[in-house]
């Protein structure tokens, strides 16, 4: 999560908010196992699940997770992609990670997936979690429960003192990933693939199991 100063100096967050893909369709009624999606400026598949993939959380009544929830795992062809979209990253105390741009496309197919890609970042929660707390000692506790919308206004109010707070996702690359999906479509350079499998959710029971830090036996 980036650079963290201590005693609530900063706040940063991750994911596009309202344009992020699992959050659009977060009971995964198109996005499975063999969806295409963009992928680092190439075209790309969702693999599988991806690590600490848990469907089994708090939900908004329109079914938005306000706990981590979906994750996906995917792959593509390296020699598609370009450096806008695949950058190597570096983060002070974390080291070497890469920044990729993912798009997945979600086809309007009911009503109902309809109304989940209507959502706004005044819809969506995220809990505010001190590190230092919650892990290794994996504390369940946390901070405040706030709006994205709340968290790109560049500051929010946690106990008493106002927090600025920071992305490390980029909305304005999103919105060019999403429109850069939309013309492949309407070109034909992209089709539309069916899932052959769907992703774990809350009807297929599995659970999430963190892996806990066990103490240096000497």
């Amino acid at each position: 999560m980036g650079v963290l100063k201590p005693q609530l100096g900063n706040i940063n967050y991750a994911t596009a908010g309202q344009l992020s893909p699992l959050l659009n369709d977060p009971y995964y009624k198109t996005i499975g196992i063999g969806t295409k999606i963009f992928l680092g400026g190439g075209i790309g598949f969702v693999a599988w699940q991806g690590t600490q993939h848990n469907p089994n959380v708090l939900r908004t009544d329109n079914g938005v997770p306000r706990r981590s929830a979906g994750t996906l795992a995917v792959i593509g062809d390296l020699k598609q992609m370009n450096q806008r979209w695949l950058v190597g990253t570096s983060m002070l105390g974390y080291g070497c990670t890469i920044t990729a741009g993912i798009g997945v496309p979600i086809p309007i197919l009911s009503e109902e997936i309809l109304q989940y890609t209507a959502v706004t970042d005044d819809d969506i929660f995220a809990p505010v979690i001190d590190y230092s707390e919650a892990y290794p000692q994996m504390k369940p506790d946390i901070l405040a429960e706030v709006s994205y919308a709340q968290l790109k206004s560049g500051k929010i109010i946690i106990q008493g003192k106002e927090v600025p707070t920071a992305s490390l996702s980029s909305y304005l690359r999103a919105v060019e990933i999403a429109t850069t999906l939309k013309e492949w479509i309407q070109t034909g350079k992209f089709l539309l693939t069916e899932p052959v499998a769907p992703l774990p959710s809350i009807e297929s029971g599995i659970t999430f199991k963190p892996l806990k830090e066990r103490p240096i036996e000497e």
